[in-house]
């Protein structure tokens, strides 16, 4: 029997195959209990192009004096933060990767924040 994450890797596994036959970049999510990292990566030679988390540290000072990461307002703010990146850095579509994760609470929070700052996937 799977453990959970290596269920969740297997998920991953499956769509990190299904994007590599498009060929666009994708915005990769990670999540901990404690932080959200989300970057984005190309498709053809798998270099991280831009990247956000709630462990840097200007960031932490944005999240107010808890300067907790692992809620639903500092995925907001970290989808918002890679979709600007990515844009200075010319890419304005990706295919989404959530890792595995459930697509809700932080990983939806985190993908709408991306779309509304101007990415598309």
């Amino acid at each position: 029997m799977l453990s959970k994450k290596e269920q969740r890797l297997r998920r991953a596994r499956q769509t990190r195959i299904r994007i590599a036959t498009q060929g666009v970049a994708r915005l990769t999510v990670t999540r901990t209990n404690l932080h959200i990292y989300a970057s984005v990566v190309s498709g053809d030679g798998g270099k991280v192009i831009a990247c956000a988390s709630t462990a840097e540290a200007e960031v932490r000072k944005s999240l107010g004096a808890t300067g907790k990461g692992g809620n639903v307002a500092a995925a907001q703010i970290i989808g918002k933060r890679v979709a600007e990146k990515a844009k200075a850095a010319g890419i304005e579509k990706v295919a989404f990767d959530r890792s595995g994760f459930a697509y809700h609470g932080r990983v939806k929070a985190l993908a709408d924040a991306a779309r509304e700052a101007g990415l598309q996937f």
